[in-house]
């Protein structure tokens, strides 16, 4: 059934046990290791996912530096409060007018 076989040039380099080791861990270190390709890529994938939020945090440090810095300025921090926290002085009334496309609606 082989004997055709044994004579084809391509089938002694695949018969070859050399060959048969180095296939074998090929496939063994793409696909089955701890350390194999597929894993390397989810990886990989997690690495850059991780940077692009390193990325975002960064940024909003830096704004968040900015709004400390205008916040030692008083004039700033009533702005702030007032805009933010609704805060008003004794003498004041605050009316808070929502518009309909202005509110988030919870599910």
């Amino acid at each position: 059934m082989f004997e055709g076989l044994k004579n084809k040039t391509w089938f002694k380099f695949i018969g070859n046990k050399y060959v048969l080791i180095l296939l074998f861990f090929s496939i063994w270190l793409l696909f089955l290791d701890n350390y194999s390709y597929l894993e390397h890529r989810v990886l990989d994938k997690q690495i850059n996912e991780l940077e692009e939020n390193k990325k975002y945090y960064q940024e909003e440090i830096s704004k968040d530096k900015e709004n400390i810095k205008l916040l030692k300025n008083p004039d700033f921090i009533e702005k702030y409060a007032r805009e933010k926290y609704f805060m008003k002085k004794d003498s004041e009334d605050i009316y808070i007018i929502e518009f309909e496309g202005d509110t988030i609606k919870k599910p």
